[in-house]
């Protein structure tokens, strides 16, 4: 064998390598992005913005929890600043004894006018959250009603439809594995890589959306 026909084999082999490498390389990237189209197409609903919007501020409260208290505020500024939607579900506690019911008030609410009364009445039930006892929280609801001229029923759920609306929001809130108040994501309609986060720190929060934004 003659020095030319080893160094062309040595030649083939090396270029042969190279070839399997490029390859493997084109696999795993296809995997790779198969698999962040898979992740992004199985994503819950719950965890994506409304129809229309490219961005969402998702949370999952309890409007007797006092770190949701503290943070519904950023959330709404947040909401504002970048005008996208904040969607807020039911998720309360059971070692809290009033947040189911004022869930039920809030849902009712809800149905007058605007959800806007039923998210201003949540709001309230944060900012007051000190001073509302199971005792006086119809007579909270009362003076929030008159305030925006709403006569409340004397019984607010006859038929457990609004009841019904907060246990669901919690069954889809334990179907997503939450176990603690508030959880927030930043949610977006992008249908590659991974849609949405996990905001485990609120003074994160406007970089976070800034982030999803980018992607």
């Amino acid at each position: 064998m003659t020095i030319q026909t080893v160094l062309a084999r040595v030649a083939s082999s090396r270029f042969s390598v190279r070839s399997s490498l490029i390859r493997s390389g084109l696999l795993v990237a296809c995997l790779a992005f198969v698999s962040l189209t898979a992740l992004a197409q199985d994503v819950p609903e719950a965890l994506r913005p409304p129809k229309g919007s490219p961005l969402a501020i998702v949370v999952f409260e309890d409007l007797q929890c006092p770190q949701c208290g503290r943070v519904a505020p950023q959330l709404v500024s947040a909401s504002r600043t970048y005008k996208i939607p904040l969607v807020q579900h039911d998720f309360p506690l059971p070692l809290h004894n009033w947040s189911f019911d004022a869930a039920v008030l809030a849902r009712y609410f809800d149905t007058h006018a605007s959800k806007d009364i039923g998210n201003d009445f949540r709001a309230a039930v944060f900012a007051h959250q000190l001073e509302i006892f199971p005792q006086n929280l119809r007579g909270f609801a009362d003076k929030f009603a008159t305030e925006h001229k709403i006569q409340l029923p004397f019984v607010i759920d006859p038929d457990g439809k609004l009841a019904g609306l907060v246990r669901a929001d919690k069954d889809l809130g334990m179907s997503l594995h939450i176990d603690h108040t508030p959880t927030i994501w930043v949610v977006s309609n992008k249908r590659s890589g991974k849609p949405y986060v996990e905001v485990t720190d609120v003074s994160q929060l406007y970089t976070m959306i800034d982030a999803m934004k980018k992607e």
